[in-house]
Formats: structure tokens, C-alpha cells, sequence
């Protein structure tokens, strides 16, 4: 059955590589002490941060992508851990709660995929509206983009609000409700009010249809900066500003160039670039969630990079949060 595997510290400890003179932020995270997952749980629990992995591709090929986006959690989160305990970044304030673990539909059709990606949707959206509830701070590494679904709609039944969310991507995934997939979260937190208002950096012109960009321009609710545009001097004056106060920020990794994903890129954000954006933003997000990134995709392309880039941008996060506070 599908489930959410909450880890214990030994589930911690045997990912951290230890050095004399050295304390690793493994060393410092904190791990949930109940059964199961409850607001007063999370609550006992001082950490402002709650990491969270969904391992999962099943939205990606119900997409037609291809899979590999499953296997960045563990090496993320192994990079992540050995990121060094110091003034910047303690180590104390993360609660490192779990991964969900997720079986494969025993019909691998289209249709198939696209129903099991629903289920996933209820596995998702009950934990990230627990851990909103309690006032922390979901940062979510996946896992395909369709996740943006479940942790919009229970942020948003956290805080009772439909919520504004920034996504940095090559593709606006608004594609039509045809049974869920990675590219139409935000099209079903869209009509089912979850989601305020929509605003997408870095969209690519040649990768999204013209049925979505009708819709770009025509709705009040959606707001996009194309990455050609920036390319020819739009500075994007005044954008993240109109960002509401419980905004989510998702980052889909397709749109870094050469960061290994379904849809990889050789144009793109540099690496630099958003982590700038992420340690730069006048905005507190209510959530992170990282995804399509991975390690090793099913056509036999590998990166060794990519969970490094994943604890980077972790790990910016939560350094540009703590700052603003």
C-alpha cells in the first residue's frame, strides 16, 4: 500500500559521512517521534522547515515523459545531510520527516498512470496541510511536477485561502483536464480554487502551446515572464512584488540548462541565476517544492550533479528565509 515512511534517526545516520573536527547538518536535523502524522505532532517539534520527498515519475509518464525523475530523492537528500552544521545554516531548524513510498499501477496505460496519480494527489495534499497547519514550512524534492497539485490544495486548506504561487519553469503546465498528469496541477488547482493567482518566470516560447498562451492572456489570474523576454533585457521589474502573502515557489529543474530532467534543456536559467532568485526575493514563501530533477533517467542518461544542486537550492531556501525573518 502506498504510504508515508517517517524517518527514525538511524534512517539519518547511516547517510552521513563523518569527519574529525566536522558536524554535519545530519548531525543537527530533528526527526518525527510519533506514529503518525498529527498538527499537534509536527507542532512539539521546533524546527521551522519540514523536508519531504516524493519519489515518484508515474505523473511524468502519464504525461508522455520519461521516467527518471524518481531517483533524486536519496541522493538529494544524502547531499543534503552532508552540508556542514555552521552559522548559516544550523541544521536544528530542519525536521527531516520522510519519503512517500509509492507502488507502481498495475495498469501501465496512460489512463492507468493517470489514476494513480490522482490516489497519489489524496496521499499528498492531507501531510502538506498538517505540516502548514502547524505553521511550518514544507519543502517538498520530488518527484514530477503533478505533485504541485496536492501540496497547492493543502497549503491552501492550511490556510484557508486560495493561495498565489510562483512557479520557475519552461512550461506553464497548464494543460486541459484530461485526468491528472505533471503537466496540469496547476490547471486543476486553478478550477478547483486552490490557486489565486498563477505567476510563471521563465516560460519557454517554444514549449508551450498556443492554447496556453491564449490562456496566459486572457486570464486575469495568470501572470508570465517568457525567458526570450529576458534574454532581450526584461528585468522583470516589480513581478515577484505582487506575489500574495502565503505564495508557494516551485522550481521545476527543466528549466536550469543541463540539469538532468525529462525535459532537459542546453537554454535555460544558470544554476546561479536561481539561486539568486532564491536568496534574493523580497517574498516569504509558504513552501518549496523542487521537482522533475533526477539522477538517472530510464534512457540511460546519469548526473552526479543533480542532488547537489537540489541541497544547494535547499539549503538557500531556508538560509533566505531565515534571514528575512
Amino acid at each position: 500500500m502506498d504510504n508515508l515512511k517517517i524517518y527514525s534517526q538511524s534512517d539519518i545516520n547511516h547517510l552521513i559521512i563523518h569527519r574529525d573536527g566536522e558536524i554535519k547538518l545530519g548531525e543537527r536535523v530533528k526527526t518525527y517521534q510519533y506514529e503518525a502524522i498529527s498538527i499537534e505532532g509536527l507542532k512539539a517539534n521546533h524546527s521551522k522547515f519540514v523536508l519531504l520527498g516524493i519519489p515518484e515519475d508515474i505523473g511524468v509518464r502519464a504525461n508522455a515523459g520519461i521516467a527518471g525523475a524518481a531517483s533524486a530523492w536519496k541522493p538529494a537528500l544524502a547531499a543534503f545531510l552532508n552540508i556542514q552544521s555552521n552559522r548559516f545554516l544550523n541544521g536544528a531548524e530542519i525536521l527531516v520527516l520522510g519519503h512517500f513510498e509509492i507502488n507502481e499501477p498495475e495498469d501501465s496505460s496512460i489512463k492507468g498512470l493517470r489514476n494513480k496519480v490522482a490516489e497519489i494527489d489524496e496521499l499528498v495534499y492531507p501531510v502538506i496541510e498538517k505540516i502548514a497547519s502547524a505553521g511550518k514550512i514544507p519543502v517538498v524534492i520530488g518527484g514530477g511536477h503533478n505533485n504541485a497539485y496536492g501540496i497547492i490544495k493543502g497549503t491552501s486548506l492550511a490556510y484557508k485561502i486560495p493561495i498565489d504561487v510562483l512557479n520557475v519553469d519552461a512550461h506553464a503546465d497548464l494543460r486541459e483536464l484530461e485526468g491528472r498528469h505533471s503537466g496540469n496541477g496547476f490547471s486543476y488547482a486553478l478550477t478547483e480554487n486552490y490557486l489565486n493567482h498563477y505567476f510563471m518566470y521563465g516560460l519557454h516560447q517554444n514549449y508551450n502551446n498556443e492554447a496556453i498562451l491564449s490562456q496566459v492572456e486572457n486570464n486575469a489570474r495568470l501572470n508570465a515572464i517568457f525567458f526570450d523576454d529576458i534574454l532581450m533585457g526584461d528585468d522583470a521589474g516589480g513581478f515577484f512584488d505582487e506575489l500574495g502573502k502565503a505564495a508557494g515557489l516551485e522550481i521545476d529543474l527543466d528549466c536550469i540548462q543541463n540539469v538532468l530532467s525529462s525535459a532537459e534543456t542546453p537554454s535555460g536559467f544558470t544554476v546561479n541565476d536561481v539561486r539568486k532568485l532564491i536568496l534574493t526575493s523580497a517574498n516569504k514563501f509558504s513552501y518549496l517544492h523542487l521537482c522533475e530533477g533526477a539522477t538517472r533517467m530510464l534512457d540511460g542518461r546519469v548526473s552526479k550533479l543533480t542532488s547537489k544542486l537540489i541541497a544547494y537550492l535547499v539549503s538557500d531556501f531556508m538560509k533566505a528565509h531565515a534571514a528575512k525573518v
